[in-house]
């Protein structure tokens, strides 16, 4: 008999583990200069994008899936395309969730496999070339 791996969304510690990934997601883009370009591509309130990210990683991760019940199937890439994506942008984003993640202490075996699906996603947002 062979013990189930828990979801990722499990091992993050559920909503609450999430929620408090996402918050320092967020909260690093807005106190890091470093992330200053990505900041500047979000509205003035963060608290809309905190909640569609937290929705959508909840289902991503394999827990419940919030962002479908609200907006249907999440259509990444089209939702995206308002926005100039570059490798930069890209690069940012992907640098702001690793740093959150370790902050959060997430494992680093998690945090791996994590951040290597992310930047697959992460990079098929790109729109613009640089």
């Amino acid at each position: 008999m062979s013990a189930t791996v828990p979801a990722p969304f499990e091992r993050l510690g559920g909503e609450a583990g999430v929620r408090t990934l996402v918050d320092r997601f967020y909260d690093l883009m807005e106190l890091e200069p470093s992330y200053a370009a990505l900041r500047a591509m979000h509205p003035q309130s963060l608290d809309g994008s905190r909640d569609k990210l937290f929705w959508f990683l909840c289902g991503w991760l394999g827990g419940p899936d919030h962002y479908v019940q609200r907006f249907g199937h999440p259509r990444l890439r089209a939702r995206h395309l308002p926005y100039a994506i570059g490798i930069a942008e890209r690069d940012q984003w992907m640098a702001c969730m690793i740093q959150a993640m370790g902050e959060r202490e997430i494992e680093p075996a998690l945090a791996d496999k994590l951040a290597e699906s992310l930047f697959g996603t992460a990079d098929w947002m790109r729109n613009k070339g640089g």
